[in-house]
């Protein structure tokens, strides 16, 4: 019998988690707020070995200038 594999869906794929700069342990997500700038995350990773913080602003993907495959903006090639 064959099995059949999937992608998973975005919003069920792991968070990457950062290694710590001054450790090297991995970091863990804390929170995430709205960013400054449209169409944009601002996630907060925190360290559980030594308490250091680091803020990342990401875009969001389905709704940044670089998703326009998604907007049919994807053409064969002539």
């Amino acid at each position: 019998m064959s099995e059949v594999f999937r992608q998973p869906e975005p919003s069920l794929l792991p968070i990457e988690r950062p290694r710590c700069p001054k450790c090297q342990g991995r970091m863990m997500l804390a929170r995430i707020a709205p960013g400054p700038v449209a169409h944009s995350d601002l996630r907060i990773f925190e360290c559980p070995k030594c308490d250091y913080v680091e803020k990342k602003l990401v875009e969001d993907p389905m709704n940044s200038d670089k998703a326009g495959w998604q907007n049919s903006e994807l053409k064969a090639p002539e």
